[in-house]
């Protein structure tokens, strides 16, 4: 079993002044030739979006785009009609197949917007363009895993083009829990929002993220309360 560790601060920086954006793999005009993808986990993205600002029309294809608003709100636009405004707690998600044009702005004109988003390469390519969006509740991811994201059709979260499965928890200081990947010849991207954690034996702070390779079980032990991304994914 192979894991890698991405501390907070070892990400790519870039300070645009309208965006503050931290890339755990290669992105844009950040190249780290050990960190351009985690098998099919191509981007994880953290980013601050200054009032009034944003992303104007660019294309997509191929890749499975998945937004999740920590703080504001995000007005989304995309070329097969959709116009949506998500907010804190909702997630979103395009698959950008055979090809999208989207933008992304912060509506707001006084309210900073925070989010992840995530590329994950497709299991099928070429697929017509598809959006969806959803509400989680937080009470629902409390000393749990909640799932957002899956390969499965459901009510109860989003559907991936892929064999992904994306989840969030909140942990209570001294939790001492597992994680079980739903495939375990999966990898696992691990992620700690805020507070601290050991995972894996390994000590993480906020924003740091740890990498598993193929595992049936992954310790966790919140040394405080915590809040926790888990991206679980095909390696090939």
């Amino acid at each position: 079993m192979i894991k890698n560790i991405f501390r907070a601060d070892s990400r790519g920086h870039f300070d645009y002044g309208w965006l503050k954006t931290y890339h755990s793999f290669s992105f844009s005009n950040y190249f780290d030739s050990s960190r351009v993808h985690f098998g099919a986990l191509r981007v994880v993205n953290d980013d601050f979006i200054q009032a009034g600002t944003g992303f104007d029309t660019h294309p997509h294809e191929n890749m499975e785009i998945i937004t999740i608003i920590l703080t504001g709100s995000i007005k989304h636009r995309d070329s097969t009609g959709t116009e949506e405004i998500l907010t804190e707690n909702e997630v979103q998600i395009m698959s950008a197949g055979r090809g999208v044009r989207h933008s992304e702005f912060n509506p707001s004109d006084e309210e900073d917007l925070t989010l992840f988003q995530i590329w994950i390469l497709p299991e099928q390519k070429n697929i017509d363009p598809r959006y969806d969006q959803k509400k989680f509740n937080p009470a629902d991811r409390k000393n749990k895993f909640h799932l957002l994201v899956s390969p499965k059709n459901s009510t109860d979260h989003l559907f991936i083009n892929q064999q992904a499965f994306l989840s969030r928890a909140d942990f209570d200081a001294g939790t001492e829990i597992n994680y079980e990947p739903y495939n375990s010849l999966n990898g696992t991207f691990i992620m700690v929002i805020s507070g601290n954690a050991v995972i894996d034996g390994e000590e993480l702070n906020p924003r740091d993220s740890i990498s598993v390779g193929r595992s049936n079980c992954i310790p966790i032990k919140a040394d405080t309360d915590v809040e926790l991304l888990i991206i679980e994914i095909p390696l090939n």
